[in-house]
């Protein structure tokens, strides 16, 4: 009995001994990506040399001054051929780069200076590292000549004129003070608040303003304003993390058919009840315990506030304009998801700030209970509709939207009195309810006779019955993209290549992107100012795997952004990220 237990422990022994020389060594991050630079006679030597069996992600590794001011190096510096390895551009052997004196002195003068290596990378074993980066500090002699030259440069952080949109954006988050980095996001925020991405909330939270009129003050009002503003903001910061640090643009996964419809659904049975068919509220027994606890005109409705304000963040705006890209690619580059997301944050608040003063105008303004009160929750129903229409757009074809339009129009101007008779002795306020009942019921019928004859413009429901032209009476020509699917295709159109490359990424559920079609792209003059480059389109609706590997090749988080290339190589400095109207895109254009 005893030589069976020595047995049986020698061998669990054995076994164990044999099952940790098996498993993989987890190399700390010092061992496994050994970065050095040091200074030579005429350039800095960069020296690269990694663990066994660990690789660097080629669309990580950047190099760049950091100081005395931003300037970026991976075009300049020649980097050895990636190799492919799962899908992915990857370095897995050790390489030395060099990066010439002279290219610094050029742009810095002289002086001391910081370069800065960036890069992510992981084990074949399938353990990845976080992003990481490496600062030296290196020092130039500077002349009479360049000492002038320098002096005259400011040095509050100037950014290289070449630097686009977003990366600059992203330097700012990395050189300015936290206090500043957040006013001007909040900043940012106040801008974007009046873009199309954003404009969907302001009926959602004006319905949730009218639902609760029967006890609405200006002080609910704004708590409830507010409490949707936060949950919007916590979901925008949420989706922007995570989009930096894994690349994965959250609000583009939830653009799918089943999600769209199931949060279209929630509107229409809003509507609904705002029409009277049924009230929506807690079960009686969850009410008499909250009304126990606290007063009931407190606590009444913020949770589904708070859970309509979040789920609007992801459903409803998911585009991409230059400071969320900027934020994305600091907390991509720097791994620095606290200040990154604190950015957002700001961001969001700034966003949310005409919601708060929308939806406190409706606490304050709002009719008491009685006739006026029903007719206004009826006129945010058909409101809610609207939004519901809108999101199915997504994913519905353009001739099924008109005709879920033209029946909605058309139902409108029919409770709206269209059809029915006016007195001789009703007000003044009648006529004019009237005669816009009667313009709704017009249109409705513009948008129907669209229908039927496969138009697909709402705004011009008739195009198919005349001729569209242009301010200059020659007949408005649509230049063709060619269809971009995956990586591959692109690399053979770039190589193909005869002329400039302008590569337009678009998705159905990108409103810039659908403004960018119709109010960018149609300009005559901007047309024109196209021919002069080969039309890319990679339409990444569905969020394919393919669609999220071009996307993360050019270190983009979603649409809509622009790209333009020449020999085959991108112009980093002239991407356009978010939405630019006729005018700017042509002047844009006209720089490359």
């Amino acid at each position: 009995m005893i030589g069976f237990k020595k047995i049986f422990f020698t061998c669990m022994l054995l076994a164990s001994v044999v099952f940790a020389l098996e498993q993989p060594k987890v190399l700390p991050p010092d061992e496994a990506f050994k970065i050095q630079a040091s200074q030579v006679a005429d350039a800095i030597v960069i020296d690269i040399k990694l663990g066994e069996n660990i690789y660097l992600y080629d669309d990580k590794f950047k190099i760049s001054i950091v100081k005395p001011k931003v300037i970026f190096l991976d075009t300049v510096i020649k980097r050895p051929e990636a190799i492919v390895y799962e899908e992915y551009k990857i370095f897995n052997e050790n390489f030395t780069l060099l990066l010439p004196l002279a290219t610094v002195k050029r742009d810095i003068g002289g002086g001391a200076f910081t370069l800065r290596v960036e890069f992510q990378g992981c084990s074949k074993s399938g353990i990845c590292y976080q992003p990481m980066q490496k600062d030296f500090t290196f020092t130039l002699p500077l002349s009479q000549t360049q000492a002038q030259a320098q002096a005259q440069i400011p040095s509050n952080n100037q950014v290289n004129k070449e630097t686009s949109e977003e990366s600059a954006i992203a330097n700012s988050i990395a050189t300015n003070s936290i206090w500043l980095v957040l006013l001007s996001f909040f900043g940012f925020g106040l801008l974007l608040s009046f873009t199309p991405c954003v404009f969907p909330m302001i009926p959602i939270l004006s319905s949730i303003i009218v639902s609760q009129s029967e006890n609405i003050t200006t002080k609910k009002a704004f708590w409830l304003s507010s409490v949707y503003v936060l949950a919007m903001a916590l979901a925008y910061t949420i989706a922007g993390v995570l989009a930096g640090l894994f690349g994965t643009n959250i609000q583009a996964s939830l653009q799918n058919p089943w999600v769209i419809s199931l949060f279209s659904f929630v509107f229409v049975a809003l509507a609904l009840s705002m029409f009277g068919f049924y009230k929506i509220q807690l079960p009686s027994f969850i009410q008499s315990a909250l009304t126990k606890k606290s007063d009931q005109m407190q606590g009444q409705g913020f949770v589904s506030v708070a859970v309509m304000g979040f789920f609007s963040a992801l459903i409803v705006g998911p585009c991409v304009a230059a400071p969320l890209a900027g934020a994305l690619v600091y907390i991509s580059q720097s791994g620095d998801a606290l200040l990154g997301g604190a950015a957002l944050f700001t961001m969001s608040l700034g966003m949310g700030v005409p919601l708060i003063a929308i939806g406190m105008s409706a606490g304050k303004f709002m009719p008491r209970p009685g006739g006026w009160m029903e007719n206004v929750n009826k006129v945010f129903g058909v409101v809610m509709l609207a939004v519901a229409i809108w999101m199915l757009s997504r994913i519905i074809s353009a001739q099924a939207t008109m005709l879920l339009s033209a029946i909605l129009v058309l139902s409108s101007s029919v409770y709206m009195g269209a059809l029915q008779p006016l007195e001789q002795t009703v007000s003044g306020w009648k006529k004019l309810l009237k005669s816009l009942a009667i313009i709704f019921l017009l249109y409705g019928a513009a948008l129907f006779i669209g229908v039927m004859s496969n138009a697909e413009n709402m705004l011009a429901p008739l195009e198919r019955f005349g001729v569209s032209v242009t301010n200059t009476g020659v007949e408005k020509k649509q230049n063709a993209f060619m269809q971009i699917a995956n990586l591959q295709e692109l690399e053979k159109a770039l190589k193909n290549a005869t002329k400039p490359v302008m590569l337009d990424f678009y998705a159905d559920w990108c409103v810039s992107c659908v403004e960018l079609e119709k109010f960018t792209f149609s300009d005559p003059l901007v047309q024109a100012k196209m021919q002069n480059f080969i039309l890319l389109q990679a339409d990444v609706t569905a969020n394919n795997n393919a669609h999220k590997e071009l996307l993360k090749a050019f270190g983009l988080f979603g649409p809509p952004a622009i790209l333009f290339f020449k020999d085959a190589k991108e112009l980093e400095a002239k991407r356009v990220i978010g939405f630019k109207n006729a005018k700017d895109f042509l002047a844009h254009l006209g720089s490359i």
